[in-house]
């Protein structure tokens, strides 16, 4: 069973992280420069929430709000609250969650500590990768 620590050593573990006394604006200014869908953010080495796209477009643009003017903290998810995985979480747990959550990225946490951020590209990527292994290797057995 595949895990969220070998999607991390699979893909790294670069995490972009905004504070949360920045713009939205200037949140949005890096996920685009990062082609990223969201940015964690962190105040020192503290998670304390989540800015995505899907926050951006709900609660700026939907609601008339300027992101020139309007401070991460003020829309971002936070956390506490945020749902987060651990490394040794399966990546059939993480579908499940990011299914009955409604959630794109998953930050990953280990005894407090920040060690990586998936997509759920990342997980269907590293699912149908591993359902590709196992045909395979069931083709090789069967035909030996």
């Amino acid at each position: 069973m595949k895990t969220v620590k070998q999607i991390l050593a699979q893909k790294g573990n670069m995490i972009f992280t905004v504070k949360p006394n920045l713009t939205v604006y200037e949140a949005i200014r890096v996920m685009g420069e990062h082609n990223v869908g969201s940015v964690l953010v962190m105040d020192g080495d503290q998670l304390v929430g989540i800015l995505t796209e899907r926050d951006y477009a709900r609660k700026i643009v939907l609601k008339g709000k300027y992101s020139a003017d309007t401070y991460v903290h003020e829309i971002m998810t936070p956390h506490p609250g945020l749902t987060v995985v651990e490394p040794y979480t399966s990546i059939e747990d993480c579908m499940e969650i990011m299914t009955q959550k409604k959630v794109r990225h998953l930050p990953v946490m280990e005894k407090g500590k920040l060690l990586g951020l998936i997509s759920i590209g990342d997980v269907v990527s590293t699912y149908i990768n591993h359902q590709q292994d196992i045909i395979e290797n069931m083709t090789s057995y069967i035909y030996r």
